[in-house]
């Protein structure tokens, strides 16, 4: 059993330290909602009222926080709190000159201490099953220790390199996730237009070039994937307002290391018109209907 402190116990940080908590560790854990600090102790967590009191006593500190300002502002009140040796782990998505700097701020300390940025993939669907993948960035000896917490957590733990490496492998993804759930969705607006079924569109493409998990597992219209949001009102799942997000960490990566990603930028750019309208809590698949031309 592993003292654990999780920071962060939102839609995707609460069902992780419940998974953890379901493993046999010993699990403390902090977040600003009330509410997500009630359900926590439902799960079995020992919630905190500080984030000092919850990482006293860990061996590893798992955070999940909204943005790279948030985790550099809890890894300073933090990393001075904690015993030689601890390991850190950052599970947000944020950027990746931030993930570097937590890592820095950890190695400053002068104390051992390990670090990682692991930013996970599969929505809040996965964080519920333990079916998350997780893409670590940080030192192997870092990643050796992570990988038995990771994995009670996701079926898919994979070292992609140094400090910053999960980051930037998370946001190459989530463009390629965002560029291919519109590609989708107007090859069915356009089957639409030519009075084309789903079903017959579904059944070809998902068996031929087109095939892709925007299609096969996410489908955006009702009918062909029966678990996709389609068959839900398009309740999230992966909200837009977070594609959106990663969209534009993977605008500000290009912008940085002069990538060229044109299908990338157009797509946050529809995405940020998706929100705007007031689709920001709407599954990201719901795209499909501003495709259409539906503003509300």
């Amino acid at each position: 059993m592993t003292s654990i402190a999780f920071i962060g116990l939102g839609n995707m940080g609460g069902p992780m330290a419940a998974n953890l908590v379901r493993a046999g560790h010993r699990v403390a854990g902090f977040d600003l909602s009330p509410a997500s600090c009630d359900q926590a102790r439902a799960d079995g967590v020992g919630v905190a009222g500080s984030t000092a009191d919850a990482v006293r006593d860990a061996e590893v500190v798992v955070t999940m926080l909204p943005a790279g300002k948030h985790v550099l502002s809890v890894w300073t009140e933090i990393l001075p709190a904690l015993k030689d040796g601890t390991l850190v782990i950052d599970c947000s998505t944020i950027d990746v000159e931030s993930a570097r700097k937590a890592h820095g701020m950890a190695r400053d300390q002068g104390r051992s201490l390990m670090s990682l940025d692991a930013p996970v993939s599969g929505g809040v669907g996965g964080a519920k099953g333990a079916t998350l993948t997780f893409m670590a960035g940080g030192t192997k000896e870092a990643f050796d220790r992570a990988e038995p917490i990771l994995s009670k957590m996701g079926k898919k733990v994979v070292h992609c390199g140094e400090a910053g490496a999960g980051q930037a492998a998370k946001i190459c993804n989530n463009m390629i996730l965002g560029i291919s759930m519109i590609g989708v969705s107007e090859a069915f607006v356009l089957a639409e237009k030519l009075g084309l079924s789903h079903q017959a569109l579904f059944d070809v493409a998902s068996t031929s070039s087109g095939q892709c998990w925007s299609l096969t597992t996410y489908c955006p219209v009702p009918g062909p994937v029966p678990t996709s949001p389609a068959n839900n009102g398009y309740k999230p799942g992966f909200a837009a307002a977070l594609m959106l997000k990663d969209l534009k960490l993977a605008q500000e990566a290009a912008l940085a290391s002069g990538a060229s990603t044109p299908l990338g930028a157009e797509a946050a750019q529809l995405y940020a018109l998706f929100a705007n309208a007031g689709h920001e809590g709407d599954d990201f698949s719901g795209i499909i209907n501003f495709i259409r031309g539906q503003k509300s």
